[in-house]
This record gives C-alpha cells, structure tokens and sequence, in this order.
C-alpha cells in the first residue's frame, strides 16, 4: 500500500508542475501595492539614469577643461609670436618718428645704411611726404632700391642690370636755398680765395 501511496504523489507531484499554479484574484490592496512598487522601479530607474548622465557630463568636463589647461601651459612656455610681432611693430614705428623729425640730408645717408627689409618696414610706417623727402635725398641706386622693394618688386628683375637712361644718369637737383641745412662742423671751409 505505501507503494501505490507513492506512485500516487509522484503522479499528483508531475501533474501540478505541468499544470500552472492557481493566481488568487487579486484585490485593490494588492494591485496598489503592485503599482507601487513598479512607480518604485520605474522612479529609481530614471535617477540610475539621471546619474548615469552626471557623471558622464563631469568626466567629459573635467576632460575638457584639462585639455584647456595643458594648452594654455603651452601656450605660456612657448614665446608668444603676436607679442614678438607687436614688440617689433613698436620698434619699426619708434624709428619711423625718429626719422620723421630728422632733417631729409641727415636722415638719408643714415636711413640707407639700415637693411632693406628694416627700409621697407619703417618706410611704410612714415607719412608720404617725409619717406619723399627722405628719398630725394637718398643716392639713386639706394632710393630706386627702395622705391623698388616698396613696390614689391626686386631691384635687378633677372639678375640683369637695370636699364640705363639719360633721366637716370642726371644727379637730383640742388635743394632750394632754404632748405639748404646750415654748415656743420664736419664740412671743411675753403680758406682764402
């Protein structure tokens, strides 16, 4: 008899787990219950979320602004070429007064011992009226170089001579009377005639 007993359970064992379990209506009180434990999830995922969304944010900042900061390092240890540049400026309008207030005969033999690219900075920082004067003063080689490379173009295209005229060959004309610079100490003074 205990044997039939069993064969008996196992069968009723084998039927129930085939068959599904039996779900008791469910109640106000429990379907609340439900709905607020998913409002639970539902709430807790969305902060998961909200977080998730911080920290990326921070990292992303935090990577920037230490992208930033090496930069400026650079930036800070490399020289700065717009203050070298503006430093250089201030130097080439600095010799374009001085060469302003000198008289254009002083002012010429001194203005063509300087380079050619120090001539084209500091011309082009001084009025029109005073690099004029300047270059009539100038020899002709060294104001045609000038006026040459003021132009933007080169002094001897080809490697050839300039051509020669007869208007190129004539010295400048003698400055007038009363422009004529006072006699300076340098210049010898004819004795007895």
């Amino acid at each position: 008899m205990t044997a039939t007993a069993a064969a008996l359970a196992i069968v009723a064992n084998g039927v129930g787990a085939v068959t599904p379990a039996i779900v008791p209506p469910a109640t106000r009180l429990g379907v609340a219950i439900q709905q607020d434990v998913a409002t639970q999830a539902a709430t807790a995922a969305q902060r998961s979320r909200t977080l998730d969304l911080r920290e990326q944010a921070a990292r992303a900042t935090e990577l920037r602004l230490k992208a930033d900061l090496a930069a400026r390092e650079a930036a800070a240890s490399k020289p700065d070429a717009a203050t070298d540049a503006a430093a250089a400026g201030a130097q080439y309008n600095s010799l374009a007064r001085v060469y302003q207030a000198m008289k254009p005969a002083r002012a010429a033999p001194v203005f063509e011992q300087l380079g050619m690219d120090v001539q084209i900075q500091v011309a082009r920082r001084m009025r029109d009226r005073a690099i004029a004067m300047i270059l009539a003063s100038m020899t002709p080689k060294g104001a045609a170089d000038l006026s040459m490379a003021l132009a933007g173009k080169s002094a001897i295209p080809d490697g050839r001579a300039p051509p020669t005229t007869s208007a190129s060959l004539v010295p400048p004309p003698p400055a007038s009377p009363a422009k004529t610079p006072a006699k300076t100490p340098e210049q010898p003074v004819a004795k007895g005639t």
